[in-house]
């Protein structure tokens, strides 16, 4: 059963938010991971390159809980073409990623003019998992609607980690859920709920990564529709078979080996699309250094590594085509207090 959030709980998210700074995650730049396209592979997605052009610039919100959040960084977006439109998803914090955030939503017009969502957020912490925050937007396309996957970011208790004992994978005070909200409009939006369950999360699941083609549309892989987890679950990588995109079932997957390419697989960002072929964009560490990578799948076996590469884009939203070019968003190259979105496009 949820429970309705209080006004407490969120000022102390707030507080906690300001007070964060990790000097790792402050310097994390977009073009640091484009820079590893040294030799891109055919298959590759990519290199990119900024086009400062499209940037998004966000305005203040009056944040629902009128505790005196603010807009300071904007990250990890997702696009969704429509038309001559392009939707942006985005997560909204108040420093850089930091707890306490929001989602909100933004429309690139065919002028090329930006039109920030008046009733954002479009997603906000209201129910219990979302104390400490909602982030990471990922937007999906399928059957006539649409599915905003996000991160439910809650408080670990004692208690919580005796009930959900996670060995192989650390969990301190913040847990993460995977969340998912619906619309079949792009403006009125339902929560559904957490789709992974914490008998599998073991507290912290991150990133819902399901299979999309250029269009933003899901991706059915034979006649069901999966998601590739990578963090948390007692540090086994996992699996999700669904067909409606909300109800899912997990099990234990071992569909990305870095043996003898990488030290340690940290997330899976986005699974691309592309006529037969299937490939994830990854976030790895190799010799001390945080790296991009990708990897190759054909759709008929999509759980075995064809190639793997050096580069890629972390599009943690996935990537999209619109208007005849590839592109993604990101926003962690802003200047330091400016809320900002820049898009890449290939």
């Amino acid at each position: 059963m949820t429970r309705p959030l209080t006004t407490a709980s969120q000022r102390l998210a707030l507080a906690r938010a300001r007070a964060q700074a990790n000097p790792q995650t402050d310097a994390l730049s977009e073009h640091t991971f484009l820079a590893q396209f040294a030799e891109p592979r055919e298959w590759q997605v990519g290199p990119f390159a900024e086009r400062p052009e499209l940037r998004f610039d966000g305005r203040p919100w009056e944040d629902p809980w009128g505790i005196g959040w603010e807009v300071a960084s904007l990250i990890n977006s997702s696009l969704l073409p429509e038309g001559d439109r392009l939707h942006l998803f985005y997560r909204a914090s108040p420093a850089k990623e930091s707890l306490a955030s929001r989602i909100g939503h933004a429309v690139l017009d065919a002028d090329g003019t930006w039109q920030d969502d008046a009733a954002n957020p479009l997603v906000w912490p209201t129910v219990e998992g979302e104390d400490l925050g909602v982030e990471d937007p990922k937007i999906y396309r399928a059957e006539g609607r649409y599915l905003l996957f996000y991160n439910g970011v809650f408080t670990v208790t004692d208690a919580d980690r005796a009930q959900y004992p996670s060995p192989g994978y650390e969990v301190g005070d913040v847990g993460c859920d995977i969340s998912v909200a619906e619309s079949d409009d792009l403006r009125t939006w339902t929560k559904r709920g957490r789709v992974v369950d914490r008998d599998v999360s073991r507290l912290w699941a991150k990133g819902a990564v399901i299979p999309r083609d250029l269009d933003g549309n899901a991706v059915r892989i034979g006649g069901e529709y999966l998601m590739y987890l990578s963090e948390g679950c007692n540090g086994r990588l996992h699996v999700g078979r669904s067909t409606d995109l909300v109800s899912w079932s997990f099990a234990p997957c071992d569909y990305l080996d870095l043996t003898g390419f990488g030290d340690i697989l940290h997330e899976v960002a986005t699974a691309i699309v592309i006529d037969d072929r299937l490939v994830l964009d990854f976030f790895y560490e190799s010799e001390g250094t945080w790296r991009a990578g990708q990897a190759l799948y054909r759709l008929e076996d999509p759980f075995t590594a064809r190639e793997l590469a050096r580069g890629g884009t972390l599009a943690w939203g996935g990537i999209v085509r619109w208007r005849g070019e590839t592109m993604f968003a990101q926003g962690w190259d802003a200047p330091p207090g400016e809320a900002q979105v820049q898009l890449f496009v290939r």
